[in-house]
């Protein structure tokens, strides 16, 4: 699926009036019709509505939905926080024909309470400045209303390029949204306030799409099979790669155990790992399939990358002596590398180009990559994954709601799934030995981080199964119901 940028969208407007003919009222009646046909699919004992408009197209919808309402029966309280004498072209229109089909405009004294459903048509995809005035007020309204509500095209005050609200945004139960998916409601903060989320053309035609190159694209768990086709029939251990965990200093020993355990159950054929002597011993009877090796003698680490594929460092990795000493033998070898945790750490204070690797910071160590602030990362997660895959020349995954995954060259991918149950410690080891073992395997970089990521969310998605929190352990268990046959 394609994603856009607000502007890109109101391109596809632009191009389904200039050159296909359809009027931007046709459009607009197209939007409220599937709006309101939405509504009523999801609330058919609805009997009043409160639609509340604003002063844009969006607003247009939401006096299209109330006329609709109006013809069917309904009971409409009408909230204009704009004179509708005072709109514009197509939303002028769709306000005309309201009044005339018997609508009345209520001003902003009217009260919420008692309506079965509220439409937020207040502010469109176009806000770029924070939301003030009697717009927050009324968007408080909603927020704090018992009823449900559902949001024209994009929650107001959502910002439809981040997915971050622009002060306050409006808790959508619904967001029917129409003609291009912006990314920003995939992304950020974007699932706290869309509830859930339908798309529609609106029938626009196809040569409206092949006209403007998306912005990034959305991942589907139908695109496994194709990224992981069935294994032949002759397939042995040695063509699945060799992963090499390394990491776990002192009070982690569980990092490395996690990340390689995640990797053989991915399709590895061999995983070894390197940590302290202490953890080797102790952790081996707890992964056997595994061969567990003494990180801290630096001559058998070496005979372990002559025989590896692919190095998953910094799970649990620490900043010791030790862990600088790792860090430093491994990021100079010439396999690829997945750089999770305190790895990305030690990136910040030895800056240099990562081709072949995978980096998959959190909005923290990202901002430490970048040299910002965590709010600045996600205030626009598009361009800070972007910025780090130029600035590295790296794969990178930024992970949290919405992970983004980039290529050095810009191209994003976006994960729409992953589920809150899955925020506890460990998950991003799992994810650093699913993508190392699909590197391995033989996928290149930015389709193992994708791939990765994908399954890595698929399998918390099948093992939280409605749970408030699981466990890494419980997310790599599930792998093999994700994964392909």
């Amino acid at each position: 699926m394609k994603l856009y940028r607000a502007e890109q969208v109101r391109e596809l407007d632009r191009l389904c009036i200039d050159r296909h003919g359809i009027a931007g009222y046709e459009l607009m009646q197209r939007a409220g019709l599937a709006l309101f046909k939405r509504l009523m699919s999801r609330y058919p004992e609805a009997r009043s509505l409160a639609v509340c408009c604003g002063a844009g197209n969006n607003a247009g919808d939401g006096y299209v939905v109330a006329r609709l309402a109006l013809q069917q029966g309904l009971g409409v309280r009408l909230i204009a926080l704009s004179d509708p004498n005072r709109l514009s072209g197509d939303a002028a229109q769709a306000a005309r024909d309201f009044l005339h089909n018997g609508g009345e405009v209520l001003d902003a004294a009217v009260d919420l309470e008692g309506c079965d459903v509220i439409v937020d048509a207040l502010l469109g995809t176009g806000l770029d400045r924070e939301v003030q005035g009697e717009y927050l007020e009324w968007i408080e309204r909603m927020n704090e209303s018992r009823s449900p509500v559902i949001a024209v095209d994009i929650p107001s005050g959502l910002n439809a390029d981040t997915g971050m609200p622009m002060n306050v945004a409006v808790r959508a139960d619904l967001t029917v949204s129409f003609i291009g998916q912006k990314r920003g409601l995939h992304t950020g903060m974007a699932a706290d306030y869309v509830g859930e989320l339908v798309f529609d053309t609106l029938a626009a035609p196809d040569a409206v799409y092949a006209s403007v190159p998306p912005d990034a694209a959305m991942l589907h768990e139908s695109q496994l099979a194709d990224a992981l086709p069935p294994r032949l029939a002759s397939t042995h251990k040695g063509k699945l790669g060799h992963v090499l965990v390394a990491g776990s200093d002192f009070n982690m020993p569980g990092a490395v155990l996690l990340a390689a355990k995640a990797a053989l159950m991915t399709g590895s054929g061999l995983v070894s790992v390197a940590t302290r002597c202490d953890h080797a011993f102790a952790m081996a009877g707890s992964l056997p399939e595994a061969m567990w090796a003494n990180g801290e003698d630096f001559d058998r680490l070496d005979q372990l990358l002559k025989r590896a594929d692919v190095v998953a460092l910094g799970p649990g990795l620490g900043d010791s002596e030790w862990s600088l000493k790792l860090w430093h033998r491994l990021a100079n070898c010439d396999l690829p590398i997945v750089l999770d945790a305190d790895g990305l750490n030690h990136l910040t204070q030895a800056p240099r180009q990562c081709r072949d690797w995978v980096l998959t910071p959190h909005p923290g160590e990202a901002a430490r990559l970048l040299k910002c602030s965590v709010a600045e990362i996600q205030q626009d997660r598009f361009a800070a994954v972007r910025a780090l895959a130029g600035q590295y020349c790296a794969v990178v995954v930024l992970k949290g709601a919405g992970s983004l995954i980039a290529s050095s060259a810009g191209d994003v991918r976006v994960c729409p799934y992953g589920n809150p149950a899955m925020a506890t410690a460990g998950m991003g080891d799992a994810l650093t030995g699913i993508i190392a073992s699909l590197l391995g395997q033989g996928l290149d970089a930015f389709d193992a981080a994708w791939v990765g990521v994908l399954l890595h969310a698929l399998a918390g998605d099948r093992a939280a199964q409605n749970r408030r929190q699981i466990l890494t352990s419980e997310l790599i268990a599930a792998l093999p119901e994700v994964l392909p046959e």
